[in-house]
Order: C-alpha cells, then sequence, then structure tokens
C-alpha cells in the first residue's frame, strides 16, 4: 500500500486486503448513487467497492458482504467526502467471534446491543453469549422458572480490589439479582444481532460450572444439603452436575429444548470445562452409572455424559462446541472443539477432524492486564499480561499443520466477569484489544503484520469510540 493509502485509509479497521488509490474525491452525501450488484465469485463476506466520479459501485455475493462494505465505507469516508479509490475485501476466517460472560455479572441488554454494535463496526461476527454458571443462571426458562428464582439472584459478590478466589475473597454484602433474560429480551437481541449479520451462540454449561442450577435444583447434586443460592466466591467448584442421576440427565435435556427452540442457530456451546470430579468418586449413583456402562473411571464418565447431549443436539439439527477438555473423551467429530489451553489441544482436535475454535488463553483472554500504565481497573490473573501487540500478533493457525489448519473455523476473543462490575468496566477492557483482535482474525495470515501502522489506524478509532460512548483504554 502507498503512502497516499495509508493517509487516506487512516480510519479502516480492520485494513482491507488491497486498497487501491486513483485520485480525486466524490461527496460521500445521498446525492451519490451507490449501486449495489451480486458478484457469485466473492467469497462469503467479501467485498469491492469502486469509488470514481460517477459514483460508487458494490460487489458482493450476498446481504452479509454488502453489510461489510457499508461499514467499510462509513470508515472511509473523511469530511465528508470519499477519495476514489478500489477495494477488494474477504475475512480469511469464518467464524470472528467475542465471548461475554454474564454469569458472574449481568450487564443487560443494552449494553449486549451496543456491544453487538461495536461487533459490527470491526467486522465480528458470532456473539458467544455466556449465560450459565456458578455464580448465575441468566436465561429465564419457561418449563423450569426456579432455574431464575433462585439461579439469578446471589447474597453478594466478591468485593472491588480482591480475585475473589476463596484465597482472597472479600465479600461486598450487596444483594445481587435477580437478573436474568426473558424469552422476549433474547429474540429482541437476536433480532438486533441478525440485522448486523452476527450469529449468536448460546453456551449452557455442563457439567461443572453449575452451581447456580444446583441452587434451583438441589436434587440433581451428588450429595445433599446444598444452600438455595449460587456460588458467590469465584475459582472453580466441586459440585457438579450428577452423572449418575437420570432426572438430571432428563432435566437438562428439557433445559437443551428450550434454548434449542429459542436460538436458531446452527451451534449450542454446552461448556464442559474445569468439571472436577471428587463429588462424582463419592457419589453412589455416579459409581453405579461407570459399573454398569463398563467405564473405565471418572474422566470416562464425563466422556459418556458429553457424546450423549452431543448425539442429543445432533438430532435437533444443532453442532455441540466444548470448551477442549471434551477431547478427553469420544465427542464425535461432529462436536466443535473451542481451545482455550495449549495449541496442542487444538491440533488434536483437528487432526482428529472436529472443527476448531480458538481462543488462546495467552492472546485472546482480555479479562487480564493490558499493560496500560496506572490501570485504575481490578484484573483477573493479575500476574498474566495480554498487551495490544499480543493480541495483534494473535494467529489460530500458530503451530498447525498444513491437515490440522483446514479444520480451523476461527477464532474468539474472550470476556470473562469475575472483575467486571460494568459497562463502562468492560469496555475499557475490550477496546482497543478487541480491534487488534477482530483484524488479525480478518486478515491474518493472508497480510503481513504492521503494528505501527495498526496503532496509527487505533488512534483514529478510538476517537470514534470515545466520540460513540465508549471508555476505550489508551493505544499502546
Amino acid at each position: 500500500m502507498t503512502m497516499l493509502s495509508v493517509v487516506v485509509a487512516a480510519a479502516l479497521m480492520p485494513m482491507p486486503r488491497s486498497v487501491e488509490m486513483r485520485g480525486g474525491t466524490v461527496a460521500a452525501t445521498g446525492e451519490v448513487r451507490i449501486v449495489e450488484s451480486r458478484d457469485a465469485a466473492i467469497a462469503a463476506e467479501g467485498y469491492r467497492i469502486e469509488i470514481d466520479g460517477s459514483g460508487v459501485k458494490v460487489f458482493a455475493s450476498g446481504a452479509a458482504g454488502f453489510f461489510r462494505a457499508r461499514t467499510t465505507l462509513g470508515q472511509l469516508a473523511e469530511d465528508g467526502r470519499w477519495p476514489c479509490c478500489r477495494i477488494e475485501d474477504a475475512p480469511t476466517f469464518q467464524w470472528r467471534g467475542l465471548m461475554l460472560d454474564e454469569g458472574r455479572h449481568f450487564f443487560g441488554k443494552e449494553t449486549v446491543k451496543a456491544l453487538l454494535d461495536q461487533m459490527a463496526e470491526y467486522k465480528l461476527n458470532v456473539f458467544h453469549w455466556h449465560l450459565t454458571e456458578d455464580q448465575g443462571w441468566r436465561l429465564a426458562v419457561d418449563r423450569f422458572p426456579e432455574l431464575v428464582e433462585y439461579g439469578a439472584v446471589r447474597p453478594e459478590s466478591p468485593a472491588h480490589g480482591c480475585t475473589g478466589a476463596p484465597w482472597d475473597y472479600r465479600g461486598n454484602g450487596v444483594r445481587y439479582g435477580p437478573y436474568f433474560y426473558t424469552a422476549a429480551d433474547v429474540r429482541e437481541i437476536l433480532a438486533y444481532a441478525k440485522e448486523r449479520f452476527i450469529s449468536v451462540v448460546p453456551e449452557v454449561e455442563m457439567p461443572g460450572h453449575v452451581r447456580a442450577l444446583l441452587a434451583a435444583h438441589p436434587e440433581f447434586a451428588c450429595r445433599g444439603g446444598l444452600p438455595r443460592t449460587p456460588r458467590t466466591m469465584n475459582d472453580i467448584e466441586e459440585d457438579v452436575l450428577c452423572a449418575g442421576n437420570d432426572a438430571a440427565i432428563r432435566f437438562l435435556e428439557q433445559v437443551y429444548d428450550e434454548v434449542c427452540a429459542l436460538f436458531p442457530g446452527a451451534y449450542i456451546h454446552i461448556g464442559g470445562d474445569e468439571c472436577p470430579k471428587k463429588r462424582w468418586k463419592e457419589c453412589p449413583k455416579c459409581q453405579a452409572r461407570i459399573k454398569a456402562l463398563g467405564l473405565k473411571d471418572e474422566d470416562a464418565l464425563q466422556a459418556w455424559l458429553t457424546r450423549h447431549f452431543t448425539d442429543y443436539l445432533a438430532k435437533k439439527g444443532r453442532r455441540a462446541i466444548g470448551w477442549d477438555e471434551v477431547l478427553a473423551g469420544d465427542p464425535g467429530v461432529e462436536t466443535v472443539v473451542h481451545c482455550w489451553r495449549e495449541a496442542k489441544y487444538g491440533i488434536a482436535a483437528a487432526e482428529k477432524g472436529h472443527g476448531v475454535v480458538v481462543s488462546s488463553l495467552a492472546s485472546t483472554y482480555f479479562s487480564v492486564p493490558q499493560g496500560v500504565k496506572d490501570d485504575p481497573f481490578d484484573y483477573l490473573g493479575p500476574n498474566r499480561r495480554c498487551s495490544l501487540a499480543t493480541a495483534y500478533s494473535f494467529n489460530p493457525l500458530d503451530g498447525m499443520t498444513d491437515a490440522a489448519k483446514a479444520r480451523v473455523l476461527g477464532a474468539e476473543c474472550c470476556m470473562w466477569s469475575e472483575c467486571v462490575w460494568n459497562e463502562y468496566d468492560l469496555a475499557w477492557k475490550l477496546w482497543p484489544r478487541a480491534c487488534a483482535f477482530a483484524e488479525a482474525v480478518w486478515t491474518a495470515p493472508a497480510a503481513p503484520r504492521d503494528f505501527e501502522g495498526f496503532k496509527r489506524r487505533m488512534d483514529v478509532q478510538r476517537c470514534c469510540l470515545i466520540a460513540a460512548g465508549v471508555n476505550c483504554a489508551p493505544v499502546e
């Protein structure tokens, strides 16, 4: 790209694959005719823009491509004019996601809508909605009202300034909730996302991270005597779904029935991570299930449970996606593996034939510190760091064999909310790192990385975000 191209395209994010400047400008007003034409040869979500003295021509193979092109036109306009140019662009990955955890802290539909607007601006196209956790159940299920009656409210939250883990816990003494989404709320958000060509993937966790579920239905735990409140501390909860209880499995099937009826997308995230086996080792029902099925151990019991729900969702026309711990068993190749730990898990999943979504802990977890000087906000994992440069250098294909690369659907950045308290806090931790991620998964590995050029463009985008009321952190 020439220096003139860089100057004119100073606000483009993510940077298109090809920008050819032709000299001159045209008014970016309603008087200029924008002609949209279909070109079946252009990749999904890709587009071509041609601007000259006769107007603006946009080519794409479908509605999503035209939408992405209009976003680029919005960024390209400067002082009410468009530069005469030719732009050709298309994404590298089909799955360019952002995960929001609302189990720990609830943000509400207006914050979610604002986040969807920001995702669309930077061409992210999958909203992974983490709706259930140990600390809160955020989705009303008509058949089981107790899920939000007991699971959507807790007696307190961790206080500011602590991690909330058992060894570093101070409660704030303030009742939290009830906070949850109704079916009408979900339909409103789904419609809003659809208009922006963003698919929504709900996550309903099992068999771990279910303490809020067990607050509503303690009969599905391995042991009695659980208080009817979600967990207030962070870290990993030892009480999990009883895998030996037939009623618990039927219950969860019915929950997924309602989730599938409400969410029309192809994918349902079933979690599957961080499931301690202590309760199963002590539980007569779980031990009886292991014996009856001839399973080796408790890890095999989780694998059996994962396969059961993978198959159950497949019969309903949905693909299950689970965190990479599901690889401990044989969930079936139709299950998408969400790799968050070491790259070796993503490689193993791809080589077994699974579709893979990569969320590298080191490069895409924006709940950890970003290295801003005198940062006033609390973070999860204060000894870790994910800088803007780290986010920008992320490549989901790193370490993959050629055969494995073909199975990578794309990637997600993740915002876990143990230490995120409100929209102001949320935005600071997401932006500008999510912009760096968005460019990385749109262009990588097709384009060379230019971090200095990215920072110059990010300075412009930061001004745009702040003008829109978004609390964007400083550019590194």
